[in-house]
């Protein structure tokens, strides 16, 4: 049996694949350990700001409206951005109640929304 690849549960999990999508980095802009955010080079758009909130990580993304309906449906854990404007941006819950593939499946919807030249995601 082959190793599952970690869960996006943790904090530098969630990190490193939000980074390993290219051409961005991590800041902590707020001076406060609790929100570290990923950001794109150059124009320093912020596409993830990860926090803890009552022993639980969470992502806010800024996701396409469409998409944004659909999971907000779906998935509990995807509630209206805590922080943000409510109409673009959500905050998923990393808490293992939504699949791995739909987490990076919105981190790269937000990373392309917030992208210069934003591409548009099918």
């Amino acid at each position: 049996m082959s190793a599952q690849p970690p869960r996006l549960t943790a904090r530098e999990q969630y990190l490193a694949m939000a980074l390993s999508l290219g051409n961005c980095y991590s800041d902590k802009p707020f001076h406060d350990d609790n929100w570290v955010l990923v950001r794109h080079c150059g124009t320093k758009k912020t596409f993830a700001f990860t926090f803890e909130r009552d022993g639980v990580l969470r992502v806010n993304l800024k996701l396409p409206p469409d998409w944004r309906e659909f999971f907000r449906s779906v998935y509990a854990g995807v509630t209206p951005g805590y922080h943000m404007n409510k109409e673009h941006w959500s905050t998923v819950v990393l808490d293992g109640s939504i699949p791995d593939g739909e987490i990076v499946r919105m981190t790269q919807m937000s990373f392309d929304m917030t992208a210069p030249h934003a591409r548009r995601t099918r």
